[in-house]
């Protein structure tokens, strides 16, 4: 089962992430939590890992309109949008589907708003593979 959508793009890591932020931004999400793992597996692991961050996106307007519908979706929030280099060396940015995360709620009150996060997802990673060449057109 797929459960992210993703945009491999090249270019430096750190860009990568703020470009990714700046595309959140413009859809109407804020970032809650910016987790750098390979930082965190260092410090309490002393493993060594490859740059990984875990951007927790929220879109306010369209989280309130959720938990009215469905009181436990905060479980199930911030949507989670990742970026992290590929074994290969590339750097892929990858979007929680947010259409299999509600149907876990299994509540067809949520699809509509499902569907809403999922379309401004696409246009995130799009954005953010326009402004940043895909390894493929480098």
């Amino acid at each position: 089962m797929t459960y992210t959508i993703q945009e491999p793009v090249s270019g430096d890591f750190d860009q990568v992430v703020e470009t990714t932020t700046d595309a959140l931004k413009d859809e109407g999400f804020g970032v809650l939590c910016d987790i750098d793992v390979q930082a965190t597996l260092e410090e309490k692991l002393g493993e060594e890992f490859r740059q990984y961050r875990i951007l927790g996106a929220c879109n306010p307007g369209l989280a309130h309109e959720g938990l009215n519908e469905e009181i436990e979706l905060g479980a199930l929030l911030p949507c989670n949008v990742i970026v992290y280099e590929t074994n290969d060396g590339e750097i892929m940015v990858s979007a929680v589907d947010p259409q299999q995360l509600v149907g876990i709620a299994d509540n067809e009150a949520l699809d509509s708003i499902a569907t809403e996060v999922n379309d401004r997802f696409e246009r995130v990673l799009t954005s953010v593979g326009e402004e940043l060449e895909s390894p493929s057109e480098a």
